[in-house]
Parts: C-alpha cells; sequence; structure tokens
C-alpha cells in the first residue's frame, strides 16, 4: 500500500509537471526562434532597400552594413541576381542555418536582385538544449524530492493501518492481551476502537472460562478424595465379597474421576496466558524425566532408550515447565499401551529450523481416523494395561507445544507402534526485540 501511494504520488507531480513545465519550454522555444527569425528578416529587409536604391553610395553602405553584420554576428551576407529570388521574402531552417531571402524591388516594382542573409542556428540550438535540460533536471529533483516526501506521508497514513495489523496478528497468535493504538484518521480510530473493544471482551471471556474450569477442577479435587478415603473405610469394614467389589468398582470410578479433575485442572492451567519462551537445554530435561519414569518402566519389563541427537546437545525455546509437562503425558501414554518386554524410543534430532524430539512406541498404533481424533479432549484411545486415560493428555501436549511456537504430529512407527513427534524451536531462532 506504501509504494501504491508514493507511485500515485509521483505520478501526480509528474503529470502536474508535464502540464506546466512542457508548455512553457515549447512557447520559450517557438519564441527564441521567432525573435531570431524576425532579427535575420529586418537586418535583410534593411540591406534589400539598400540595393533597391541603385546608386553608388546606397552601394557603398550596402557594402559597409554587410562587412560589419558579418564582423558582429556569425551570419552571412549574399547578393543574389534578380533571377535567384522567387520574388518575396522567404525564410528556410535547415543544415544548420536560417537563410532568409528579402528581394530588392526598385520604384516601378522591378526586382533587381536579392539580399540573402545566412544565419547559423548552433547557439540558438545550444540555447533552447540548455532550456530543455534545466528543466528535465528540474523535473527530475521536483520528483525525487515529491517521492522521498510521498514516502514520509504514506508511512504517516498508513501508520494507523500497520498497527491495526500487528494488534490482529498479535491476536491470531494467542495473545489476547494485544491492543491497537487509537491514532490516525477518524475512520481508523473508530475501527481501532471497535476491535479493541471486541478483543477486551473475548480476552474476559476466555478467562471466565479458564477460570471456570480451573476454579471447578480445583473444588472437585476436595470431595473426591474425600469421597475416596469414605469408600477405603467402607471397604476396610466390609465381610461380604460383594460389597467390596462394588466398593472396589466405586473406587476405580473415583480415581478415574480425579485423573479427569487434575487433566482439567492441567490443561487449563495450559490455556491459560503463557510466559516468555526461553532457551533450556533439551537433553538434560529430556535425561531428568526418563529417570523418573524408568522404574514405572521397568515394573513392566518395558525398557526407556534415549538416542543421540545430531548437532551436539541442543538448547530449545520453552516456557519453564512446558517441555516437563509434554513428556510426563506422552511418556505414559506410550507406557499405557506398550506390551511387556517392549521398548519404548526416545529420539532428539536438530535441524535446520527445529528441534525433533520423538517418543516411538512398539503398542498397536493407531489408524488415521484415531489419529485425526487423538488430540481432541476426551478422546481416549485403547491401553494395554487395564486403565482407561482422562482423554486429555495429547490435548494438554498440543497445547503446550502449540503455545511455545511448536507443532506436534501423530506417525507410524517402524516397525509398528505409534510415533509422537514434537517440533520445536531452536533457541539459535529467537528474534530480536
Amino acid at each position: 500500500m506504501i509504494r501504491q501511494l508514493i507511485v500515485s504520488y509521483v505520478l501526480l507531480v509528474a503529470v502536474a509537471l508535464a502540464a506546466f513545465t512542457v508548455p512553457v519550454a515549447f512557447t520559450l522555444t517557438a519564441q527564441l526562434r521567432g525573435d531570431t527569425e524576425e532579427s535575420v528578416r529586418r537586418e535583410a529587409r534593411t540591406m534589400a532597400l539598400l540595393l533597391a536604391d541603385g546608386d553608388a553610395a546606397s552601394r557603398a553602405a550596402l557594402t559597409r552594413m554587410s562587412e560589419a553584420y558579418a564582423a558582429e554576428t556569425p551570419g552571412t551576407v549574399a547578393v543574389l541576381p534578380a533571377s535567384a529570388t522567387e520574388g518575396k521574402t522567404t525564410a528556410r531552417w535547415g543544415d544548420g542555418a536560417l537563410k532568409v531571402t528579402v528581394p530588392a524591388v526598385a520604384d516601378g516594382g522591378r526586382t533587381v536582385g536579392a539580399i540573402q542573409v545566412s544565419y547559423p542556428t548552433s547557439d540558438l540550438t545550444s540555447r533552447l538544449w540548455r532550456i530543455w535540460g534545466f528543466r528535465a533536471v528540474l523535473a527530475v529533483g521536483v520528483l525525487a524530492v515529491a517521492a522521498g516526501l510521498g514516502a514520509l506521508v504514506a508511512r504517516r497514513l498508513t501508520r494507523p493501518l500497520r498497527q491495526l495489523n500487528e494488534m490482529a496478528s498479535r491476536f491470531g497468535d494467542g495473545d489476547l492481551t494485544a491492543r491497537s493504538p487509537v491514532t490516525g484518521p477518524p475512520e481508523t480510530q473508530q475501527l481501532a476502537r471497535t476491535l479493541n473493544s471486541g478483543a477486551e471482551r473475548l480476552d474476559v471471556l476466555i478467562d471466565s472460562q479458564r477460570m471456570f474450569v480451573a476454579d471447578a477442577s480445583h473444588q472437585l479435587r476436595t470431595p473426591l478424595t474425600a469421597l475416596r478415603l469414605s469408600l477405603d473405610n467402607i471397604a476396610d469394614g466390609a465381610d461380604d465379597f460383594f460389597v467390596r467389589e462394588d466398593v472396589e468398582q466405586a473406587t476405580a470410578e473415583v480415581v478415574r474421576m480425579s485423573r479427569l479433575v487434575n487433566g482439567l485442572l492441567v490443561l487449563a492451567r495450559a490455556e491459560a496466558k503463557v510466559s516468555a519462551a526461553e532457551a533450556l537445554p533439551l537433553r538434560e530435561l529430556v535425561e531428568e524425566r526418563l529417570s523418573v519414569w524408568r522404574p514405572a518402566a521397568e515394573e513392566r519389563g518395558v525398557t526407556i532408550a534415549l538416542e543421540g541427537e545430531a548437532g551436539g546437545r541442543p538448547a530449545v525455546l520453552a516456557s519453564p515447565g512446558h517441555l516437563e509437562q509434554v513428556l510426563d503425558n506422552v511418556l505414559s501414554n506410550a507406557l499405557e499401551v506398550s506390551p511387556d518386554g517392549t521398548t519404548i524410543t526416545v529420539r532428539m534430532s536438530v535441524g535446520a529450523d527445529s528441534v525433533e524430539l520423538s517418543v516411538l512406541d512398539q503398542g498397536p498404533g493407531m489408524s488415521d481416523a484415531e489419529k485425526s481424533r487423538a488430540f481432541d479432549r476426551f478422546w481416549r484411545g485403547q491401553g494395554l494395561t487395564g486403565r482407561s486415560g482422562s482423554g486429555l493428555g495429547l490435548a494438554i501436549v498440543k497445547q503446550l507445544v502449540t503455545d511455545d511456537g511448536g507443532t506436534v504430529a501423530l506417525r507410524d512407527a517402524p516397525g509398528g507402534g505409534l510415533c509422537v513427534s514434537v517440533s520445536l524451536r531452536p533457541a539459535a531462532a529467537r528474534s530480536g526485540g
């Protein structure tokens, strides 16, 4: 838009220059040519009158005038016979000279000869080139100044639009606190106020939703804990086998509900305003989390292996605590579906623009339809341990990774199973500002 405004401004100035400068230059050119021709005609008519008198004094005066004219001007004078004249005054431009021929008419109307003045036009041509050249240079200078002023004016006019675009970009990236300054003409000010008002209402609504989910999840944890304790007490005091079985089933449902409530609380926190990303050592974080999960895996005979990464020990941009939650959820899901005696492989690789962290299991994998729904909230796959999850693990993973500017994808692992691939920004990718 700035470029179009500058081009339009320059074109407008160019049209104005052409409308006022070019006609003036043509008029001045015609005036100079006319003045030159009139001066030569006047000298030629004067000498033609002396030639027409025919007496010795007039011829002597003609000779002196011709010599004086040739000495003081670049022109030359020639006396032509009567047969060389057309009987009228003629002026011809061409061959680098102006030739004016004036017949000498004596008393009685008889033509006795003619005077031809040849005046070189090189000086006139030089003057005309200077006139046109000066105007061309002046026009170029004016257009350059117009382009500079047009750029300043265009940037000033489009600054409110750039601010609105910046606000919209930040809002689209998830920054619900983005607001646009109310500047510029009344139209853009009204648009900025409208967008700011809509963003404010949306931010309040989303915050209210997050607070409700977080508060509800937090408040439900206490009665669920109390209910589980009550069920445990009932189970300890019950002698009837069927009663104990019913209590155990109820306890299992309470445990599942507790996991669901905890998952909702984690998801609500994940969807809250994210903190600034920091450069974090990926390998150290992965090794720390694997050391926590290996004992649980070894109880079922599952091995967790860490494969080396290309490019040294990469650092990635992530919010503190996000990577730990991502690994915990992905490893928990992988352990849930891994048969006894299999291996969960954690692999890191460094690319030109991203660092990829992959977790591969040897479980049953997922169909394409299941992969398309895996990141939906409350969708649960079929595990092998007999425990059912809350259906929020991968939703939390996607939310956390997306907040840090990364991506997560599900693929088939080589040889069977599922590969959860998390792509993160390398620390070197941080932009200035």
